[in-house]
């Protein structure tokens, strides 16, 4: 009997110690979380939620921690800002904290206020909305369109030929036009739960994206990437250069495809609400300025080409064949209606011994470095027009300006 009572009691210990153990891991978590949110940027850490628009596609609801009552990545809405930066994730700066992100880069270098109009999943349409509903009202002397050569036209398509708001752009006719156009890749196990805690902890998205973890996972994954096992993603690796880098062409190969209608069709809606804004801005006696955000694959082409071996080599190949050609075809039309726009194509060229983008082989956007080239690339651009007197405008060709 005395056995028996022994071991309740000792199990009762054991239980209660457990509990204890518990409580105090559960108390020290909550602790370190509040603590996090308090010293921390939630928005540098946490996923927001997003709700559905008729108009945007998407959008952050509001109010969300770490966001402005827009419900974008800055402080706080100023009563004016000299300079607004519309655009995508690019803008925005996925995988870097805000004041990384470029139009904050600018923002420092120059010396003025920037207004950061930027989100994930936004394009050409979206831009020039909020250029006409927010951007306007900051009573800006710039506003500057960060237009990602990757996506935006087939954007542009997916938003004009989706969503009734935009039925005025369309020319031609596509039945069925999904308006989300965002492709989130090949289904990961334990996904759901995974963005559920990327939404709602600070202490998951430091301990399991912070550096150390997400190293070690990267450099799992790399070694997968460079054996070919993963028939969506690829890799250079140049260590004497201190270069490597992962890929993910196939969406974008499609995204350029310049023998596809749609993504033609985006193009012609793309250049329209470029010469819209700008015309608007020389209206409200503000300046217009493109920020032509390259590809990964083409700030990397001269590696790319180099290697005819390399894993999806072909469809790397047809991204920087693509791009280039609709480039081309889009400065000519900038050229043509006297639109203003910097390349900083060359300053990440130079820099691409730098680590520009994020060394992981899921996301391909800039990291904290990429985006440092690009906003002191479009200070470089802004500095030499007023230097030049011209205000930022091109009047004639000889006043582009490519950053070199």
């Amino acid at each position: 009997m005395q056995d028996v009572k022994a071991i309740t009691s000792g199990c009762k210990h054991i239980l209660f110690t457990g509990i204890l153990l518990l409580a105090s891991l559960c108390l020290g978590i909550l602790v370190c979380e509040l603590g996090a949110r308090v010293i921390l940027n939630e928005a540098d850490y946490l996923s927001p939620k997003m709700s559905s628009d008729s108009i945007l596609g998407h959008k952050i609801e509001t109010p969300s921690t770490g966001f402005d009552a827009w419900g974008f990545r800055n402080s706080r809405v100023p009563t004016s800002a000299t300079i607004v930066a519309v655009g995508d994730s690019h803008t925005y700066g996925n995988t870097a904290a805000m004041d990384d992100a470029w139009p904050a880069v600018l923002g420092r270098t120059v010396g003025l206020e920037v207004y950061n109009l930027g989100l994930g999943g936004y394009g050409p349409n979206q831009y020039y909305h909020m250029f006409k509903t927010k951007a306007l009202q900051l009573r800006p002397k710039w506003v500057i369109c960060g237009l990602y050569m990757g996506d935006d036209f087939e954007n542009a398509f997916s938003i004009t030929h989706g969503l009734d708001f935009w039925a005025s752009l369309r020319q031609g006719h596509w039945d069925l036009v999904n308006p989300d156009n965002w492709d989130p890749g090949p289904p990961v196990w334990g996904a759901t739960i995974r963005n559920w805690f990327s939404s709602h902890s600070m202490i998951y998205r430091i301990v399991f994206h912070g550096p150390i973890v997400a190293a070690v996972k990267e450099f799992i994954r790399f070694k997968q990437v460079a054996d070919g096992g993963d028939s969506y993603t690829t890799s250079i690796v140049r260590e004497e250069r201190n270069i490597r880098e992962a890929f993910r062409p196939l969406g974008i190969a499609e995204s350029l495809n310049q023998t596809s209608g749609p993504i033609r069709e985006g193009m012609r809606i793309t250049f329209h609400l470029l010469e819209e804004m700008d015309r608007e801005c020389r209206k409200e006696g503000c300046k217009f300025l493109v920020v032509i955000i390259p590809t990964k694959e083409t700030v990397f082409a001269k590696y790319i080409e180099q290697d005819p071996k390399l894993h999806l080599y072909e469809t790397l190949h047809k991204v920087i064949v693509n791009e280039r050609q609709a480039k081309l075809e889009m400065i000519s039309y900038l050229d043509d209606h006297a639109i203003a726009y910097v390349d900083v194509l060359p300053a990440l060229e130079r820099s691409t011994e730098k680590q520009l983008y994020a060394q992981t082989t899921r996301d391909m956007h800039p990291g904290r470095n990429g985006y440092r080239v690009i906003g002191e690339a479009v200070a470089e651009y802004l500095s030499q027009e007023v230097t030049a007197g011209r205000g930022g405008r091109n009047q004639n060709s000889e006043s582009r300006v490519t950053v070199q």
